[in-house]
């Protein structure tokens, strides 16, 4: 087995952290029960320039890879993953595809909104802060003219907060009803996932990425309370920590 090193941003031991897409490949491993090593790494160094990114070191070769998707296809690929979604029917497999761009095509700019936009100074602090402070503020500034141009262009940035909204609580509202439809189909106090079979596939990654990424962001009040009001979506995720992240902190109400 390769040595897998993660870099997440940001080190915090036993911490999640604020990227969806870091926690999406946290689990994507811990449901194989693959090991791996976090650090916290920098987006300087990033084969993509952006977190999450993963070295896999063997005995002949060592190689970077970028983008929580690329990684999870190379390493299934290598038989270092299995191939979660390989048993499903072709129906089963396009609602998956269908739910994880959902998250991560939709959900991941509303949330990117609120933090970088209405939560500036939040998301700034946070994000930047292993950077000095005088170059924070200017980091800061280029970072959010090339996001709102990015939103602008979108879509996303074009409207206003109360539609923003309305498109988050939509959003989470289909999602806790197809929840709800598999926690009938759950037997004892595990995990149930997405799909309402026995095991997890790539979306129950993501969507449990995306769901602890709203709670224990600072940056995302409005996306923070809409998850807190869908019981059945917070049991989801308590149920998954509790299975593959004992040794992680849980996230504060």
């Amino acid at each position: 087995m390769p040595i897998l090193t993660l870099s997440r941003g940001w080190l915090e031991p036993n911490r999640y952290v604020w990227s969806p897409f870091v926690t999406k490949l946290e689990a994507r491993l811990r449901f194989a029960r693959v090991p791996y090593k976090a650090v916290s790494g920098s987006v300087r160094t990033a084969p993509k320039g952006k977190i999450p990114y993963i070295e896999i070191t063997d005995k002949n070769s060592s190689s970077s890879l970028g983008d929580s998707t690329l990684i999870i296809k190379y390493l299934v690929e290598r038989n270092i993953l299995p191939d979660l979604n390989g048993p499903l029917s072709p129906s089963e497999r396009a609602h998956d595809l269908a739910l994880r761009a959902l998250l991560e095509d939709k959900a991941y700019f509303y949330n990117t909104r609120e933090r970088w936009t209405e939560n500036y100074y939040t998301m700034r602090d946070h994000a930047l802060s292993a950077i000095p402070y005088p170059i924070r503020v200017l980091v800061g500034l280029l970072i959010y003219r090339s996001t709102a141009q990015t939103l602008n262009g979108q879509g996303t940035g074009r409207y206003t907060d109360d539609e923003i909204q309305g498109f988050r609580v939509e959003t989470w509202e289909a999602l806790n009803d197809l929840l709800a439809a598999s926690k009938t189909k759950a037997h004892g106090e595990g995990p149930f996932w997405i799909l309402g079979g026995d095991e997890p596939t790539e979306a129950d990654a993501a969507l449990f990425g995306f769901v602890v990424s709203g709670l224990v962001s600072t940056a995302g009040p409005k996306m923070k309370a809409v998850v807190l009001g869908f019981p059945v979506i917070l049991e989801y995720a308590r149920r998954i920590h509790a299975a593959y992240f004992p040794d992680y902190e849980l996230w504060e109400k």
